[in-house]
């Protein structure tokens, strides 16, 4: 027996995730979907409401897609345009997409960009290159994916000091 999304989730409307405060009573609940909040929570820019968006529509994570599909599903991932060899345009996102989980992963990367850290230096440097500012806050959502699959598949809460080694 299937049990509708709006059941298990209170916050979770027809016209989508609502504002709310708490952790849900189910995520809490279940040590499983509580890892994976907390995991995904300890990412900047990513709050409750995203985070429950990600175990919502990922199926907490076992859907067996990877950040680049998941980007495609969100309507992050950008395509190029071009028919045959001779034209080409302008690289745009597909508009087919859960417009509810890109509105929720837009609101992070704006929150992500005003806190202070990487994704604000990131951010500011593109722009400062002539960059648009739309396509640079596409890249920053596209980030913040590969940040969420890449501590749940490491199973280890975000490290903002994380320094690359080269080896």
């Amino acid at each position: 027996m299937k049990i509708g999304v709006c059941f298990l989730f209170p916050f979770y409307s027809s016209s989508g995730l609502t504002q709310f405060s708490e952790q849900s009573p189910l995520i809490k609940n279940d040590p499983e979907l509580n890892r994976l909040f907390y995991l995904l929570t300890s990412i900047v820019g990513i709050g409750t409401v995203t985070a429950t968006g990600f175990i919502l529509t990922t199926h907490a994570f076992t859907d067996g897609k990877t950040a680049k599909q998941f980007a495609c599903y969100a309507g992050v991932a950008p395509f190029p345009y071009q028919s045959g060899s001779s034209v080409r345009g302008r690289t745009r996102v597909s508009p087919m997409a859960d417009k509810q989980m890109k509105t929720l992963l837009h609101l992070s990367a704006m929150t992500a960009i005003r806190a202070k850290g990487e994704l604000r230096d990131y951010y500011q440097r593109k722009v400062g290159e002539g960059k648009n500012k739309m396509a640079v806050l596409n890249a920053v959502r596209n980030k913040l994916i590969g940040r969420a699959y890449a501590v749940v598949s490491k199973n280890q809460e975000y490290d903002k000091t994380y320094t690359y080694s080269l080896a």
